[in-house]
């Protein structure tokens, strides 16, 4: 029994980066009413807007994961931390459209990292058996500060303009990254409060430690080869339908509720905390439960396709009801739920992604997974705003984000199957009787 677990106190590190970050970027949509009619800016636009976030965004996310693998993540989530809190305080200076477009973008850039910096993190910090409650508890912080962005910017925002609210994340994300650089090191080795008995258990027991070499000891595959593999371009398009949805909800719900539900600002800061506590639980839930199955059947894969599987065709079928559905109280429990269950999909795709990439590569592959799925937030805010103001209104918003979900399942489906894994890693197929030995035990 280890008394002291150092590991905690990194979890609840990534867990608070996670909820800063979210509530940073979700600033811009809870302060959308506001913002539109002060710098006179139309649906389209604003949708070009939260666009121009994920511009600089998905290139740092690849940039951010090979840095991670090259010179740690203490260094590059520390660097991220700053420019994400310093362009996040400069929104408070923009004067029109074009500004705050340049402003979206430089913030963009300091957020990239932070998903395939996490996901690293937890590569070198936690054993194999705790990955998805690990990620999934990480995780929880991202929706979790969507939630209290509604309250908290809402109301600060309403009480001492939306330029204020800006300031005052920022500030929050400049503690954050001092409390970072005490207290985080890149490997359990590195620090001193570690036991010897955890740095041992860790070490021991990190997923995707195995490296693939030929006789010379170099490494037989080149970076290319695991990123450009069926599996992890069907990690990354699970990823990205997911994200679809995601920044559909993040850009947008905050508008549907004032614009399409007709509530006041003040409403929609509390009631629009329901979604983003759905998606907390569901990154929690998805966690323990992956990791549930895997226990019981002895099969990693399995038990995050399963996650994935489920995951997605729920938030499909309650995001398509929700276009249908007109009144309040029906559209938010609609909302919720698939939130609870589209949020169990993201800690699935990076702990698979551990399990089929080799350890000193999982920060550039998982880089090059997180460019790939965030493409999605140029795509998912702008063709909503479109949509919004020149083609069919939320109803077609919500159908577009549904049957994507739908296809996110196929990718997994056709790209991500055990004889691929095998065949990427050099590994022999499980023969049917150790596959029932393993189950049973």
């Amino acid at each position: 029994m280890i008394k002291s677990k150092y590991r905690v106190i990194i979890a609840l590190l990534l867990f608070f980066a996670g909820m800063l970050n979210y509530l940073d970027r979700a600033a811009l949509s809870v302060m959308a009413p506001l913002i539109k009619g002060d710098l006179h800016i139309n649906d389209a636009q604003m949708g070009i807007l939260f666009s121009a976030f994920f511009v600089g965004y998905c290139l740092f996310c690849f940039i951010g994961g090979w840095g991670a693998d090259r010179f740690g993540p203490r260094k590059v989530f520390g660097f991220a931390a700053a420019i994400w809190s310093l362009f996040c305080g400069a929104t408070a200076l923009v004067t029109g459209f074009g500004h705050l477009m340049v402003v979206r973008i430089l913030f963009g850039i300091g957020e990239g990292p932070m998903g395939t910096t996490t996901n690293k993190s937890i590569s070198n910090w936690f054993p194999k058996n705790e990955v998805g409650r690990a990620v999934g508890f990480t995780n929880a912080g991202q929706p979790l500060g969507a939630a209290i962005a509604a309250p908290i910017v809402g109301l600060v925002g309403l009480h001492f303009g939306w330029r204020i609210a800006f300031i005052v994340i920022a500030l929050l994300g400049f503690v954050w990254l001092a409390a970072w650089l005490l207290l985080f090191r890149d490997k359990p080795e590195q620090h001193a409060r570690v036991s010897a008995e955890e740095r041992q258990l860790i070490v021991e027991g990190r997923p995707a430690t195995r490296r693939v070499q030929d006789s010379n000891g170099k490494d037989q595959h080149s970076l290319w080869y695991y990123v450009f593999s069926k599996p992890v371009l069907g990690v990354a398009a699970a990823f990205f339908c997911f994200n679809y949805i995601q920044y559909f909800f993040l850009s947008w719900l905050p508008s549907y509720l004032t614009d399409f539900q007709h509530l006041d600002i003040k409403s929609m800061s509390i009631i629009g905390i329901l979604p983003w506590i759905g998606a907390t639980i569901g990154f929690i839930g998805g966690g323990i439960v992956a990791d549930a199955l895997y226990r019981r059947t002895g099969n990693f894969l399995f038990s995050r396709k399963a996650v994935i599987f489920s995951g997605l065709l729920i938030a499909a079928v309650c995001v398509m009801l929700t276009a249908y559905t007109r009144n309040t109280a029906g559209a938010v429990a609609l909302i919720t739920v698939a939130s609870i269950f589209a949020y169990m999909t993201p800690q699935a795709c990076w702990s698979l992604l551990q399990d089929i990439v080799p350890a000193h590569r999982i920060g550039t592959a998982g880089g090059f997974v997180h460019l790939l799925a965030n493409l999605a937030g140029i795509l998912s805010p702008s063709i909503t705003g479109f949509l919004i103001q020149y083609g069919g209104g939320y109803q077609s918003a919500f159908l577009l984000s549904s049957c994507l979900s739908l296809l996110g399942i196929l990718f997994m489906a056709v790209l991500v199957r055990q004889n691929k894994v095998n065949a990427l890693l050099g590994k022999q197929p499980v023969a049917p009787a150790m596959k029932n030995k393993l189950i049973e035990h």
